[in-house]
């Protein structure tokens, strides 16, 4: 393996780790597909399992041989002392071991709803820490495949995959348009929102909700967006004490999945 020594951040080698953001990443070999920055060793390997490939590390001088355990011998990785990568914002949550990943195409939604019968559908749900929780309470909790409205949080964002622990490697997704929602449905699936709505049954009550299930979560502001709600097949409810209305999307969707999935 190929193990090139920095003594500075301002590296030119280290710029796809410190000098672009996740969007400059998603399009770095644009048209062809870009790449992701992974952190921590357990995130990191749930990636290779999950057959990602790494083009680079970037690593702390202890954790060189933690590396070696687990990268290929043509890999490039970047190590520096601990007092230069201690200057990395966050550094503390990176376990001193970071990866330059090459993202892999999404499949299409016919071939998810193909070999999946569980599905978790996110519409415009935003904050990437929110996104990673609900893919582990997913992957946790019996869901086959998530589909993601296009206004939704990158899985692949290193917050993102930091906080599911792995877990975006693990289950089936892709990209959706909204207007595809009906193909879901069509495909005989019983759409599942989660939603206040007046006509909301209780989680715990559902009857008759088929084999192919789809729970929807929305937007952490408005929620599901109109033009889903409008053909949902039903309306859920988890029941709350104390006067409150609602649960966090992430904490709500592992009650909804621990429910619907079981």
């Amino acid at each position: 393996m190929n193990v090139k020594r920095v003594t500075s951040l301002d590296a030119d080698e280290l710029s796809v780790y410190l000098g672009l953001n996740e969007k400059q990443l998603k399009r770095f070999y644009e048209p062809r597909i870009g790449l992701f920055i992974c952190e921590s060793e357990k995130v990191i390997r749930r990636a290779l399992k999950a057959g990602y490939i790494a083009e680079s590390y970037f690593v702390e001088e202890e954790k060189l041989d933690a590396v070696k355990s687990f990268c290929d011998e043509k890999d490039t990785i970047y190590c520096a002392p601990y007092f230069v990568m201690k200057e990395i914002t966050g550094y503390s949550l990176t376990g001193g071991i970071l990866a330059a990943m090459k993202r892999k195409p999404l499949p299409k939604l016919e071939d998810v709803l193909t070999s999946n019968k569980k599905v978790v559908l996110l519409d415009d749900v935003e904050n990437p820490t929110n996104v990673g929780a609900i893919f582990r309470s997913a992957a946790a909790l019996g869901a086959d495949a998530v589909l993601l409205t296009e206004g939704c949080a990158d899985p692949l964002y290193r917050r993102a995959a930091r906080v599911s622990m792995g877990t975006v490697f693990q289950v089936d997704w892709t990209y959706i348009k909204k207007e595809q929602v009906k193909e879901i449905q069509n495909a005989g699936f019983t759409l599942m929102a989660l939603s206040l709505s007046d006509d909301a049954e209780e989680l715990n009550r559902l009857s008759d909700v088929g084999e192919k299930r789809v729970v929807i979560l929305g937007n952490e502001d408005h929620g599901i967006s109109k033009e889903i709600l409008d053909i949902c097949d039903k309306n859920i409810i988890i029941p709350m004490k104390q006067e409150v209305d609602s649960l966090n999307v992430a904490a709500a969707s592992a009650v909804a999945f621990w429910e619907i999935f079981k």
